[in-house]
């Protein structure tokens, strides 16, 4: 494909057209209106190789990796591979070995990048543990960069306003993951995820949707292993409760149990209570009072 740009210069003679594209395979500058060769003096910016296949050109080109939000530096420093090069005396080796140890510490030269460095290692710990998508890590990286260049960090766990940071992301990518999870895999107290959470949102002025019942229903049905006949009824009881007005000041979480347990009884399933009150991490008692008032306002008959 031929790079071409857009670049202002002299008006060109033949139409006085001001706007040219230089294409740089071609070394070549020409009109855009009449296609006249302003110039053939141009110099090739690109590589000194040819490559005439897209597996060709992936094996001939040697720039580095992209930048990456999850690297403190972003991944513009260099680094010394780990393995040692065949073929070197100890002597040479013990010196290769001192080398790579000093570039390590020398990438991490202030306390700053030592704070990022330690809090984005742990932001993809979590997210490895949880199966969070990329765009989660990388606005998760966004939001502790932002913390860190506002000084919100000094007087707090590291681990915690990351973890705090991930949370945030979630909710802004309106992902389900709930604070629990998040304190049982990185072993923070929930309550100070919580604080710093509220802090972030708070400092940053972010604004956070509020999470909705179906995105619940999904989750909860893929933990139970419900079938999507299942989860289909469950939408459709919700719908039918939102314009009966009976969400309006109740909990998301809880209106989205009770529609999955009612669409569980519809269907014939034998899912008890105590079951998708664990997987919703609810309490029985609210999924009664919940599934009693919508059965009775939506007229629902089931059959036992």
């Amino acid at each position: 494909m031929i790079e071409q740009r857009s670049v202002l210069i002299e008006r060109c003679p033949e139409c006085g057209e001001s706007v040219i594209l230089q294409d740089s395979r071609n070394a070549e500058v020409v009109c855009t209106k009449c296609g006249f060769v302003l110039t053939t003096d141009m110099t090739d910016l690109g590589p000194e190789w040819r490559a005439f296949t897209p597996a060709e050109r992936e094996t001939k080109v040697r720039v580095g990796a992209p930048q990456t939000l999850m690297l403190h530096d972003k991944g513009l420093s260099t680094k010394i591979d780990w393995r040692d090069i065949g073929g070197f005396a100890p002597k040479k080796r013990a010196q290769l070995y001192r080398i790579r140890k000093w570039q390590q510490r020398s990438r991490v030269f202030n306390s700053t990048e030592k704070n990022l460095a330690r809090a984005l290692s742990e932001i993809s710990r979590i997210s490895d543990m949880l199966n969070l998508p990329k765009n989660i890590v990388e606005t998760s990286a966004i939001t502790y960069r932002k913390a860190v260049n506002e000084g919100l960090i000094r007087g707090r766990s590291i681990k915690s306003v990351a973890i705090a940071a991930t949370y945030l992301a979630c909710r802004q990518n309106k992902l389900v993951r709930t604070l629990s999870e998040l304190s049982e895999a990185s072993g923070v107290n929930k309550k100070e995820i919580a604080s710093n959470y509220r802090f972030l949102v708070r400092k940053l002025k972010f604004f956070v949707p509020p999470m909705r019942p179906n995105q619940h229903i999904t989750k909860i049905c893929n933990k139970i292993c419900l079938d999507g006949l299942t989860e289909g009824v469950a939408h459709k009881i919700l719908r039918a409760a939102k314009k009966q007005r009976l969400t309006s000041g109740r909990g998301a979480k809880s209106i989205a149990t009770a529609s999955v347990y009612i669409a569980s009884k519809v269907t014939g399933g034998n899912i008890t209570q105590r079951e998708i009150a664990a997987a919703a991490d609810i309490t029985e008692v609210t999924i009664r009072n919940r599934y009693r008032e919508m059965i009775r306002c939506l007229s629902i008959v089931i059959s036992l």
